[in-house]
């Protein structure tokens, strides 16, 4: 029997409970499920490369058929192949989300359409929750502790000290 492997890319900058639990249920339904840590050159990552892969693997430890990578400048969908994944995970939290996530998933169909889409709707709890608005918050000095993975929310006050 083929394994089901799945590709839940992103930048992850930083991860939050709402990936989090993305990644936890896509972890029930697929053998293994691989976070690949992608760069976006439309941000400002708040973490590197390197802090984000041991960050992500420390918060999805209990998780042990997850498993953390770092890609740069490449389609998701050649990551994929070359990972054997035939499913990406996607995590939607509104309209705004899913017409954004219906393109890109017309897009890699189109390229590749052998590998599946598997959209999973965000708890509600998690649906203003975004990457961005984390940054923003903590820019200003916020509390963003009750949205973030404790490493990570750890990390992140780490880094404001240093600077």
């Amino acid at each position: 029997m083929t394994k089901k492997i799945a590709l839940f890319p992103g930048s992850f900058d930083p991860l939050t409970l709402g990936h989090l639990d993305t990644i936890e249920r896509a972890s029930h339904l697929f053998d293994e499920v691989i976070v690949g840590i992608f760069t976006n050159t439309s941000k400002q990552s708040f973490f590197t490369i390197e802090e984000k892969v041991d960050l992500i693997r420390e918060a999805c430890a209990y998780l042990p058929n997850v498993r953390v990578i770092a890609k740069q400048a490449d389609l998701t969908v050649n990551i994929a192949q070359e990972l054997g994944a035939k499913y990406l995970v996607r995590g939607i939290r509104n309209m705004k989300d899913y017409e954004y996530e219906r393109e890109i998933m017309e897009m890699n169909y189109h390229l590749d359409d052998t590998i599946e889409t598997v959209f999973f709707l965000a708890k509600s709890k998690y649906t203003h929750i975004s990457s961005s608005l984390i940054k923003e918050v903590v820019y200003f000095g916020g509390d963003v502790s009750d949205y973030l993975p404790k490493n990570i929310n750890e990390a992140i006050r780490r880094k404001q000290n240093e600077s």
